[in-house]
């Protein structure tokens, strides 16, 4: 079913925060946050192109931002600066990222020009006032998610149709190399943003596909969710028990004739008692 009937450019990084109760994601090409209450809808506008969020507290946020992450009051609209990453660089834009369990935060960041520009990004950590590169030369990164234990992470290179999975250390920081976790070569399927679920299967869409795949922890396909929009960007675990299913999709990429054929594309969806998640962990800064 729709959740938001608000159609978004290029829908991303939902976010359930576990005290508000409450879903928060992204439209990257319109510069927006939005948000759902049981009052009606809310939105943020924001001079820079926004992408993917973790809670610092009940009233802020930690977004990540074409010039790197800022801190920001939900009821104030105060700002401020937490790290600047590349925002020098004109070309660049932030796009997915997550928290992890040790309180850190994963971002990486791709040209706005999207795949014509070949490893324009990078994947970063932000962890008690450090900014980290992880992994340079990313093209477009996405499916930054954890295990529930907190000792291995998962993302993606979308065009290399693959996503990928490493060891975390007692803190968080990657210990050895990244290794394959599934592989849609063959298919050709590109892998978009995930979330893990409370029995660390991962819950991921697949851009172009119109679907959110979950597979175990050994790679082993489970189940599909179907969505009524070509392009499912992000997936997030929320609402009561945490057993919703949201995702938010995208209209980017589609001609006149697709957007007519897809009426529901770019609005975020939501689907009852899917699966049981994981309470978002809190960024510590």
């Amino acid at each position: 079913m729709i959740f938001d009937g608000r159609a978004c450019e290029l829908g991303e990084g939902p976010l359930w925060h576990p005290t508000r109760k409450q879903l928060f994601w992204f439209d990257i090409v319109g510069s927006r946050m939005l948000a759902q209450t049981p009052e009606g809808p809310q939105e943020w506008q924001f001079g820079q192109r926004v992408s993917a969020a973790g809670w610092i507290s009940d009233d802020e946020l930690l977004i990540a931002s074409e010039t790197g992450l800022f801190r920001f009051h939900l009821g104030t609209g105060a700002r401020e600066v937490v790290a600047e990453v590349e925002a020098e660089n004109r070309v660049t834009r932030s796009n997915d990222g997550r928290a992890d369990r040790q309180g850190g935060f994963w971002f990486g960041t791709m040209s706005k020009r999207g795949g014509r520009d070949p490893s324009a990004g990078a994947i970063y950590r932000y962890y008690r006032g450090e900014v980290r590169v992880l992994y340079a030369a990313i093209t477009i990164p996405n499916a930054i998610c954890f295990s529930p234990d907190g000792r291995t992470a998962h993302f993606a290179d979308t065009v290399t149709h693959k996503v990928m999975r490493v060891a975390l250390d007692s803190t968080g920081w990657p210990v050895g190399e990244p290794e394959v976790y599934l592989d849609f070569t063959r298919e050709a399927l590109l892998p978009d943003g995930a979330v893990c679920d409370a029995a660390g299967n991962l819950w991921l869409a697949l851009w172009g596909s119109s679907r959110v795949a979950c597979h175990a922890p050994d790679g082993t396909l489970l189940q599909f969710v179907g969505f009524d929009a070509p392009h499912t960007s992000c997936p997030a675990l929320g609402g009561e028990g945490l057993t919703t299913l949201f995702c938010t999709t995208a209209l980017e990429g589609m001609n006149d004739a697709a957007r007519l054929a897809h009426p529901g594309a770019g609005m975020t969806f939501s689907v009852a008692d899917v699966a049981r998640g994981l309470k978002e962990p809190r960024v510590i800064l």
